[in-house]
């Protein structure tokens, strides 16, 4: 071979190795990109888990009634206090027998070591009895005695209860006025869970997020009712409760129930100073959010939102499946509030969303020092409650 020649065939090969080993630097960028893009699923790993319980989260919505070890150990492992909230619910077979359903709830609390605190409620279905107010008063001050740092009015204001003559009672009935007062006066705090998401008002449409919950739950399915208040008829009777009891804590559920309306839940929280949200249940509603206005409203209302799951765990399932359900719902959460990893979002344009990757002042905020504030006594007397915190 010549010297031409083999210069030539030199060039090439070389060429061609060059070209070869960029090939394989971007196919190995490619697939680092398509690893990191990947959805991360699943419990804490043990990194994230230390990030999380060194928070000392709360989560102030959870409904368990069921008392069990393993669930007990998931909450001092994940340092996490809950605020187990009774729901006086006739819709939900779990929920109809609301004296063995307290009394569940009143096992996990007293069982947990400190680390789950009771949110009562009154019963709904006596409205129209002389003696509602005072009995309910009544039965929530024996709760507060014991222990309780919270009442619960539920969705069925507005949504289901009926006067005597067939007329849906608002939240804002007269007749609820001297409960809300008697709250205020003993400085405990009122979760107001009123109305629910648009989907309710609305045809059935079965890509909308809450679409499963309403199809098993007719009779809390406002379209088509007859007469039923609509859902902003009963956001402005809960501002009028905020307006006439401007020392009354309010913690609005669910985001208030204005999960897709968050420049009128910021006007609400502009207005009200006694009123905050918590998140339960409405995250995914928070990713589908475009990403540097969500941001901007977190940081804003950095003080006004907290953290909650609205997590369950009642009779038929297994202390096993609770903790697997919900360790894998907070480390979700976790992952979206505090990092940039991208997790999974089935109603979200990609089927998936990036983290927000909040910095650890607003996440202390979220997990921790809102809930301290909004619900007084949330860590308990409990010697889980003071030395952990």
């Amino acid at each position: 071979m010549n010297k031409l020649a083999f210069s030539l065939v030199f060039l090439f090969v070389a060429a061609g190795c060059g070209g070869t080993q960029r090939a394989a630097k971007t196919t190995a960028a490619n697939n680092a990109a398509t690893a990191q893009d990947r959805p991360v699923t699943g419990i804490f790993s043990d990194g994230e888990l230390k990030q999380f319980a060194a928070l000392g989260p709360i989560d102030t919505h959870t409904h368990a009634s069921v008392s069990d070890p393993a669930f007990y150990a998931m909450l001092k492992r994940l340092n996490l206090h809950i605020v187990d909230i009774l729901v006086d619910d006739d819709s939900d077979p779990q929920q109809k027998n609301f004296s063995k359903l307290k009394e569940g709830v009143l096992n996990v609390v007293h069982s947990s070591d400190g680390y789950a605190v009771l949110c009562t409620t009154f019963d709904p279905f006596r409205f129209g009895q002389p003696d509602f107010a005072s009995q309910a008063i009544q039965g929530i001050n024996h709760d507060f005695a014991q222990g309780a740092i919270a009442v619960k009015i539920w969705k069925n204001f507005g949504m289901e209860i009926k006067d005597a003559k067939g007329n849906y009672v608002m939240p804002d009935n007269p007749a609820l006025e001297p409960i809300f007062q008697d709250i205020s006066a003993r400085g405990k705090t009122l979760i107001a869970h009123l109305a629910d998401p648009n989907t309710i008002w609305e045809a059935p449409t079965p890509s909308a997020p809450d679409y499963d919950y309403y199809s098993q739950h007719p009779k809390l399915y406002m379209y088509g009712k007859p007469n039923a208040p609509g859902k902003a008829d009963i956001l402005r009777a809960r501002d009028r409760i905020l307006a006439r009891n401007p020392k009354l804590r309010v913690v609005g559920a669910h985001l208030g129930s204005m999960e897709v309306d968050f420049p009128g839940l910021a006007d609400r929280l502009d207005k009200y100073p006694n009123f905050a949200v918590d998140m339960a249940a409405r995250m995914e509603y928070v990713e589908m959010q475009p990403r540097a206005s969500i941001l901007a409203f977190i940081t804003r209302y950095q003080d006004r939102l907290i953290y909650g799951t609205d997590n369950e765990f009642n009779p038929g399932q297994t202390g096993q499946d609770a903790v697997q359900d919900w360790e894998t719902a907070y480390a979700n959460d976790w992952r979206f509030l505090a990092t940039d990893d991208t997790i999974p979002c089935p109603h979200c344009r990609n089927g998936s969303v990036k983290g927000l990757a909040l910095p650890e002042p607003i996440l202390r905020k979220l997990y921790h020092d809102n809930a301290v504030k909004w619900f007084p006594g949330v860590l308990g007397n409990s010697p889980a409650g003071a030395m952990k915190h």
